[in-house]
């Protein structure tokens, strides 16, 4: 599919434009003829790109909802791509429901999506809408899961995996740290259920090889339950057995990663890496999605999916996601991306390639 120039839109933020997908973000934003709001934490970091880019520039920072209601004037939209969210999403959404602000960004940590969920009402009220997860979390997921439980409306059970998770971005690398005290998680008999990390290994049978695969708490262990209703839900990750054996190994001293100086020295060393993966790794990768429905019955149905490489659709699908919600195509409340957009929006986009069997 070849994506529109969007030109003449309502004006729309992005903050976090100076990170590594937020820049990304920006530059296809402005290929494309958009025009946002580029903002962020730090003068020196956010306005070299905006004054390259040709485009204007907020600088402010997330430490209390008030604080970002001032810089939300004339802005019908915010797409967050600053994290780890855990920390920045909670006084964004509360300015953008005092406001009547959209709000849209790319994470896929539970607990934020488990926060928009819980304001959904007062979402509706304000005519605003809180879509979180539009990059590779949880757009590609989410439209499988929502694809497979059309083919088996009963189901009870779902599994799904990824594949192709390269290298990350630092943003990417800090979420996952502080995540680690947490554990794993999983859904159970329609509950959120915490378990330790590499809680269970599996043989995932990807479409082109299967893959050792360990469980982790992907952002699906929220969205696909609000998407489907399906109870149960378990979420694997293809890695080396090296890996699963390591994890083993810190879920004994997970509680202890959690202490504020631990953290700060383990980000500390993920500043010092790569900001993320190269422009050929984009360009060339791919990523494999496996999912699997069961119901009582034990009747079963499978599905693939096949997408570009994570950061480069996450570029694609966060663009598309705000130009469509800035069209007033989606109703004021919580989505997830396929019930916002449908199940088959992930194969709108290039080279994504959904099959159910």
């Amino acid at each position: 599919m070849a994506m529109p120039e969007l030109k003449n839109m309502k004006r729309w933020m992005l903050y976090g434009a100076n990170g590594y997908t937020g820049s990304l973000i920006a530059e296809e934003a402005r290929h494309r003829g958009m025009s946002p709001i580029l903002a962020g934490r730090r003068n020196e970091a956010v306005r070299p790109i905006s004054e390259r880019l040709g485009l204007q520039c907020r600088v402010f920072s997330l430490d209390s909802p008030e604080a970002v209601e001032r810089e939300l004037e004339g802005v019908s939209a915010v797409l967050l791509t600053a994290g780890p969210f855990s920390g920045t999403s909670r006084p964004v959404v509360e300015a953008c429901l005092r406001t009547g602000t959209h709000y849209l960004d790319i994470t896929g940590e539970i607990a934020v999506f488990e926060a928009c969920r819980a304001r959904d009402e007062e979402a509706k009220r304000q005519g605003c809408v809180l879509l979180p997860g539009v990059g590779l979390d949880v757009v590609p997921t989410d439209c499988l899961a929502a694809s497979l439980k059309a083919a088996l409306p009963d189901a009870e059970f779902l599994e799904m995996a990824i594949a192709g998770m390269g290298s990350f971005s630092r943003g990417t690398m800090k979420t996952m740290l502080e995540g680690i005290s947490q554990g794993g998680a999983i859904r159970e008999n329609g509950r959120i259920r915490r378990v330790p990390l590499a809680w269970k290994t599996a043989l995932i049978p990807f479409r082109d090889r299967p893959r050792e695969s360990v469980t982790i708490p992907w952002g699906d262990i929220s969205t696909a339950y609000c998407s489907t209703g399906i109870p149960n839900i378990v979420f694997y990750m293809a890695t080396r057995k090296s890996w699963v054996r390591g994890m083993r190994i810190i879920r004994n001293i997970a509680p202890l990663l959690g202490i504020g100086f631990v953290q700060r020295r383990m980000k500390a060393y993920v500043d010092r890496g790569a900001a993320g993966p190269s422009a050929d790794v984009r360009r060339k990768g791919s990523t494999q999605i496996w999912g699997r429905v069961t119901n009582k019955e034990g009747r079963v149905r499978e599905g693939t999916l096949v997408t570009p490489e994570g950061y480069q659709l996450t570029v694609f699908t966060s663009i598309e996601s705000v130009s469509r919600v800035l069209a007033g195509k989606i109703r004021p409340g919580y989505h997830t991306p396929s019930t916002a957009f449908g199940p088959g929006y992930i194969t709108e986009f290039p080279s994504c390639d959904l099959r159910i069997t």
